[in-house]
């Protein structure tokens, strides 16, 4: 068994965090607004927030004052979280911020009560399903909207293709479900896995795909990105490495100049309860 990473870097969550504001769907946030509570300040628990990037995105597309509760184990990254507020409301109204040490693979119903919205950002795939059963039973108790975005589900395509793609993804695919000291982690089958586990609790779910598309503007982003894949691949399969050790660096330097695309498969899911106005 291996053990799990103590952090994720700010650098990395900095990097990625414009990709992941195109990416998240629009579609699922025009169907949250007509499920917010009417009136009163509208409190969101960002579950595993990092440094806050889900609420500076969410936050001005929604209405009303809002009180956003920021959960990370890590206290460095709650630090930058709380510095670096959500801008105001879609309607100019305030939005305001509490941060809380926890982690949320351990919360409990009560942890989560008033909540108008739960929310998270690339998130199931780290997950056990142990976790993610524990993780959905705390939100189903809290009784509001549950958005989830950025979901990776097991996709990738580069351009220009490479022969090594295809071994490269399915070793990715199995590191990502490897056994941890907390279990084996769900990986790229945790998206599906909270889908049908909110549907089994008679919640509606809306899945959108969000898939990060890298260009030539994003070439530091794509060769970090493709630096992490392939090192993931190589950790899970050693004998990787030789063959994709000068190709990867290729391909790095490709991506940094712009000459490379890339397409990392994620989803985005709502679940809604049900209408209690309607009997």
């Amino acid at each position: 068994m291996t053990a799990e990473p103590i952090r994720v870097s700010t650098e990395w969550l900095d990097l990625r965090e414009r990709a992941d504001a195109a990416s998240r769907s629009g579609e699922l946030v025009d169907e949250l607004r007509r499920h917010l509570p009417a009136r009163g300040v509208l409190v969101i628990h960002d579950l595993a927030c990092g440094t806050g990037a889900m609420g500076r995105w969410l936050a001005p597309l929604l209405p009303g004052r809002q009180h956003w509760v920021l959960h990370d184990r890590d206290a460095e990254l709650l630090d930058v979280a709380a510095a670096n507020c959500p801008a105001p409301a879609a309607d100019a109204a305030p939005v305001d911020v509490e941060t809380r040490r926890s982690d949320i693979t351990r919360l409990a119903p009560g942890d989560l009560a008033g909540a108008g919205v739960v929310t998270a950002s690339a998130l199931l795939d780290l997950l056990t399903a142990e976790e993610l059963d524990g993780l959905i039973d705390v939100c189903l108790a809290a009784g509001c909207p549950v958005l989830m975005t950025l979901s990776v589900i097991g996709r990738v395509e580069l351009d220009p293709a490479d022969p090594l793609d295809a071994h490269v993804a399915a070793a990715f695919d199995a590191h990502q479900r490897r056994t941890t000291d907390r279990g084996r982690l769900l990986g790229p089958d945790g998206f599906a896995a909270a889908v049908e586990a909110f549907r089994a609790a008679g919640r509606t779910v809306r899945v959108r795909q969000s898939p990060w598309r890298l260009g030539a503007a994003d070439g530091r982003l794509a060769a970090e990105w493709l630096a992490g894949w392939i090192g993931a691949a190589c950790e899970q399969e050693p004998g990787l490495r030789a063959d994709t050790d000068l190709a990867a660096r290729r391909r790095r330097a490709a991506a940094r100049a712009g000459r490379l695309t890339v397409r990392v498969g994620h989803a985005d899911l709502l679940a809604i309860p049900p209408d209690r106005s309607s009997g």
